[in-house]
C-alpha cells in the first residue's frame, strides 16, 4: 500500500483514556456471562443453612450458565452489566489510558532513554488509582450478579444508581 504512513502526531491523553475504556467495555461484553457464572459459583457455598451434595444448584461454568438461562432467562447472564461497563470505563481508562502520561512524570528530565523504574512506578500508580476509583462499581456489579441467587428472589436494588445510593447510605 503506497502512501500509507503511521500518523506522525501521537494520540492525545484524552484519546488514550477513551480508547482504553471502550476497549475494556468491549472485552467485558464478551466475558460478562463467564464472570457472572464465577460469582454464582463463588457464592453458592455461602448459604447459612448447610445443604447436602444433592441440592447443589450449580456445577461447573457451563452448568451454571445453562441453569441460569433455564431458571432465570438469558438476561440473567448480563445482570449488573451497567455497573460492569462503568467499572471498565473507569478502571481501564485510568490504568491503561493514563499510563504513558504518568510514566513521563517519573522519567528524569533530559533522560535519553526510558528508565525501567519509571515503568514500574507508573504501572503501580495508575493501577492503584484505577482500583480505588473502580472499587465501588465492582461492588455494585457483583451485587447484581449475585442477586438472582437470593433464596427469596427479592431484588435489593431497583437499578444501578439505586444500588450506589443504598450502599453508600446503609453500609
Amino acid at each position: 500500500m503506497v502512501g500509507l504512513k503511521p500518523p506522525e502526531v501521537p494520540p492525545t491523553a484524552a484519546m488514550k483514556f477513551v480508547s482504553a475504556g471502550v476497549a475494556g467495555c468491549i472485552a467485558d461484553l464478551c466475558t460478562f456471562p463467564l464472570d457472572t457464572a464465577k460469582v454464582r459459583l463463588q457464592i453458592q457455598g455461602e448459604v447459612r443453612i448447610p445443604r447436602s451434595i444433592s441440592t447443589v444448584e450449580y456445577r461447573g461454568v457451563l452448568g451454571t450458565l445453562s441453569t441460569m438461562v433455564r431458571t432465570e432467562g438469558p438476561r440473567s447472564l448480563y445482570s449488573g452489566l451497567a455497573a460492569g461497563l462503568q467499572r471498565q470505563m473507569s478502571f481501564a481508562s485510568i490504568r491503561i489510558g493514563l499510563y504513558d502520561s504518568v510514566k513521563q512524570l517519573y522519567t528524569p528530565k533530559g533522560a535519553e532513554s526510558e528508565y525501567p523504574g519509571a515503568r514500574v512506578l507508573a504501572g503501580c500508580t495508575t493501577g492503584a488509582v484505577a482500583v480505588t476509583c473502580a472499587q465501588p462499581t465492582d461492588v455494585v456489579k457483583v451485587r447484581f450478579q449475585a442477586n438472582g441467587a437470593q433464596p427469596d428472589g427479592v431484588r435489593r436494588y431497583s437499578g444501578t444508581m439505586d444500588a450506589y445510593r443504598t450502599i453508600a447510605r446503609e453500609e
